[in-house]
């Protein structure tokens, strides 16, 4: 598995815990790193999946909104907690890091989706991303 596709599910992990538990990112990713301390994890690897959890946990009001914006039909808090990080952690890298291509963040968002969910996941954060991608371009 290439090394940012492996951060991306560590980043996603990270946010779920954050999520599900409340906790704030220093104490979340604490928690998390040290649960998986003995899988001799890269370094370049945390960082990048640090950047990502950090980055979308810092813009998470105008991340939601966005996601909010074009989830016509879906309230935020009642989507499936796996599904609503991985549309935040698309989010921030379409919004936020002009360094990564818009076609590898949705791209590695529908996988994560088939990993972590569901075929009708995958098309719906698709969907979503795409929308956010097209207003972007404009």
């Amino acid at each position: 598995m290439r090394k940012r596709t492996l951060a991306r599910e560590f980043a996603l992990q990270l946010l779920y815990q954050a999520d599900i538990t409340h906790d704030s990112y220093d104490a979340a990713s604490g928690n998390f790193w040290q649960a998986h301390s003995e899988e001799n994890i890269e370094e370049e690897i945390k960082n990048f999946s640090g950047e990502l959890a950090k980055g979308v946990i810092d813009n998470r009001d105008a991340i939601d909104a966005k996601i909010a914006q074009y989830a016509t039909n879906w309230q935020l808090k009642r989507m499936a907690v796996v599904d609503r990080n991985i549309l935040r952690m698309g989010c921030f890298e379409l919004m936020f890091r002009q360094d990564i291509p818009f076609k590898v963040t949705i791209n590695e968002a529908v996988e994560l989706a088939k990993k972590y969910s569901s075929i009708e996941a995958s098309k719906f954060v698709n969907g979503i991303l795409d929308k956010v991608k097209l207003e972007k371009d404009k």
